[in-house]
């Protein structure tokens, strides 16, 4: 996209008509003039405080607010104190579960549901009828600039607790059981088919995806004669009518 002054910027991802990251001929690319012009938002914005708003004690750039619903939007926002910034696109059919907070350039499509606790960081891309479950923390990627942000792709299920940062890209209808942590330096292991995925590659379609350790470097002689493992995540399944019978659930909570 050819870089535009950032209120327009903000106003049509608002819309949903641009995005801070596309999927091109089947990769996710990050959208170098959208990200410039969100940070440029913040670079010309001046520090007010919003007492006269209704928030005393709180002091944010003037040109990046929170935004305001309308019931046509039909979007379901449960009262409670959660925080949607400017420039960031709320579907129809979205739940938003407080307290929660959705960032500038986020992307969260249709009959996704944010669970209590949870933070949409800036630019991450939400894809439909995706569950982020309560305390679920999805990394945001606005620098460095070209670093393509965390995708979350549609039908995926992120259990609670779970933590996605550094861009890491989760593929439709993948399981992320609670407590998972993915990031760039923590290996994922496919025991069904016997690999480690490569540093970058999304987690696999309907993969089911569990917390787990790995034994520490063996140069570390100290720490290997204690035993000590490290963090790692472990496919141990990929989804079947049986999975999807245990989440059925879903629809009802909508």
């Amino acid at each position: 996209m050819t870089k535009m002054h950032w209120k327009e910027a903000i106003k049509l991802l608002e819309l949903g008509e641009i995005r801070s990251a596309n999927k091109v001929h089947g990769k996710w690319e990050a959208d170098i003039a959208v990200k410039e012009s969100i940070l440029e938002a913040f670079k010309e914005g001046k520090l007010i405080d919003y007492t006269d708003q209704g928030y005393p004690g709180f002091f944010d750039k003037e040109s990046v607010p929170t935004q305001k619903f309308s019931l046509d939007s039909n979007v379901r926002i449960v009262p409670g104190g959660s925080s949607i910034r400017v420039g960031s696109y709320i579907a129809e059919g979205v739940i938003v579960v407080p307290p929660s907070y959705i960032n500038i350039g986020a992307y969260v499509d249709t009959g996704t549901m944010v669970d209590s606790h949870v933070l949409v960081g800036s630019c991450a891309q939400i894809g439909k009828n995706v569950h982020l479950s309560a305390g679920v923390q999805i990394g945001g990627v606005l620098e460095p600039i070209g670093l393509t942000p965390v995708i979350i792709e549609d039908d995926a299920f992120i259990g609670a607790g779970s933590i996605i940062v550094e861009g890491v890209q989760v593929s439709k209808r993948a399981i992320i059981a609670p407590g998972v942590v993915l990031s760039q330096g923590v290996p994922v292991y496919d025991c069904i088919n016997e690999r480690v995925l490569p540093k970058g590659e999304a987690i696999p379609e309907n993969a089911i995806v569990v917390p787990g350790t790995r034994p520490i470097n063996s140069k570390l002689s100290w720490a290997s004669s204690h035993d000590i493992s490290i963090n790692c995540a472990l496919i141990v399944k990929y989804r079947d009518s049986k999975t999807d019978a245990s989440i059925e659930l879903e629809e009802y909570l909508r």
